[in-house]
């Protein structure tokens, strides 16, 4: 079978199971697995396809029948331009976090500064973050081993693993240094809530990774009280939160000290970000 037709194969497969980007996700996962660009598929759209490339196909497209995520499959995700790697201990980089980054690296651009991950997962925001601050060290900081692996091993890829350091920490444990910048996506969904999210997130991302508690907050006040302690005066704290959540953080903010700067949000006019200053002590 050529490249066209086996595509369009799996792709019909794929709608039948409600699969929105059927034809986008059947195209990723074939041109990982024979590990070409995805323009490669279309120009060579008559090249007949090996048994075993086939055979690896077909199971794929059965994990994604059952809605696993496309990047849980392939084992990355591009973020920042960069391909990630990720697993199913940490979240699935998604594209709303690059808010984040745009902001910070303008603020810093071109000084060194010493910066805080807290929740790092797959480590993407810090080493995002790295990338541009080319002068700068970084700290990131997860409960789960298993994220931090990965973490490591996508510093490794990069070349970023002598400015950073990932470390297995509660981070009402951790009391190491000082920061100019504080970099934090928490989980913030209410505990009631996680239900109605969509089948590829509640069956395979890490539920410690996405359930803020009863009102979505738990961890999100454990950042700040914690980020008022090691940020610097003036330094920076950058927070991703939830739908509806802002008013409620931006209290918690101003109650520990923090001056807000500036909110970023998302393609549905939804605060996501919240970039703040440390003006005061408590």
């Amino acid at each position: 079978m050529n490249l066209e037709n086996i595509i369009k194969k799996k792709s019909k497969i794929l709608k039948s199971h409600n699969i929105d980007t059927y034809a986008l996700d059947a195209e990723i996962i074939l041109s990982n697995i024979m590990k070409v660009k995805k323009e490669f598929l279309i120009t060579n759209s008559e090249k007949i396809i090996p048994r075993e490339i086939i055979q690896k196909y077909d199971i794929a497209i059965k994990r994604r029948a059952k809605n696993e995520p496309v990047a849980y499959i392939i084992g990355k995700k591009e973020f920042w331009s960069e391909d990630f790697l990720v697993n199913y201990a940490t979240l699935v980089p998604r594209p709303e976090t690059e808010l984040l980054i745009y902001k910070v690296i303008n603020f810093f651009k071109n000084k060194q500064i010493n910066i805080l991950d807290i929740g790092t997962g797959s480590g993407c925001i810090l080493l995002s973050v790295l990338k541009e601050l080319k002068f700068s060290r970084g700290v990131g900081i997860d409960i789960s081993p298993k994220s931090i692996q990965i973490a490591r091993l996508n510093s490794k890829n990069f070349n970023l693993h002598h400015r950073s350091i990932f470390k297995v920490m509660d981070i009402k444990e951790f009391n190491i240094g000082k920061y100019d910048l504080i970099v934090s996506n928490p989980p913030y969904i209410p505990s009631k809530d996680i239900k109605k999210l969509s089948k590829d997130i509640i069956n395979y991302e890490p539920r410690v990774a996405l359930d803020g508690g009863v009102d979505g907050l738990d961890l999100i006040k454990k950042v700040i009280y914690k980020s008022s302690k090691l940020l610097k005066r003036n330094g920076l704290f950058s927070l991703e939160i939830g739908y509806r959540q802002y008013q409620k953080v931006s209290i918690l903010l101003r109650q520990q000290g923090f001056r807000e700067m500036s909110k970023e949000y998302d393609c549905n006019r939804n605060v996501r970000c919240i970039i703040s200053t440390k003006v005061g002590f408590i």
